[in-house]
């Protein structure tokens, strides 16, 4: 397995379907390596456990931790499997912060802003190009504006993930900005 198809198979399992593998996750995403790797032989997955530690180290997105120990792993956060309910410290965001869509999905935002789907959050960005990049996975990209200074200032609850990575649980049109002239 390629170190990029070892990290989005990581990813999927602790994210989405850790049973898949027979694995079970705490209730803060925790999973013991050895069970993994485990997991993941008896599933067909040819994954050593120094795959899963350069996962954790390779890339920009920096999508996983280590325990302090070694023996476990976790996902930062994009979690959809409901055992995982990761607690975040609230957290003062930024006035904007930036949110990489398909053009695909503008009229449904625009009519119901950000909802996080199946995962447990709406991810969002510090800067426009990560947004941009997040945009691009799913088609044609477009960043939209987030006034996050706003939606505190009304209650809303902010947290920020260990990568860097800003979440709430969703964002109401409104709080939104930066549409296309054909969607305006």
């Amino acid at each position: 397995m390629t170190p990029e198809d070892a990290s989005r198979f990581i990813a999927y399992v602790l994210r989405h379907a850790p049973e898949s593998i027979g694995l079970a996750l705490d209730a803060e995403g925790w999973a013991e390596i050895d069970a993994l790797v485990t997991g993941a032989v008896a599933a067909g997955r040819a994954l050593t456990h120094a795959q899963v530690v350069q996962a954790v180290d390779a890339g920009a997105k920096k999508r996983y931790a280590l325990s302090a120990d070694g023996r476990r792993i976790r996902a930062l956060q994009g979690h959809s499997t409901p055992q995982v309910r990761r607690s975040f410290e609230p957290a003062e965001p930024p006035a904007v912060l930036f949110h990489g869509t398909a053009t695909r999905f503008l009229a449904s935002i625009r009519a119901e802003g950000l909802r996080p789907g199946t995962r447990q959050h709406v991810h969002l960005s510090l800067d426009e190009a990560t947004a941009v990049q997040v945009g691009r996975r799913h088609g044609k990209a477009h960043v939209l504006r987030v006034d996050a200074g706003g939606m505190r200032a009304r209650g809303h609850a902010f947290h920020r993930a260990e990568n860097g990575v800003w979440l709430t649980e969703a964002v109401p049109p409104e709080f939104l900005w930066g549409w296309p002239e054909s969607a305006a």
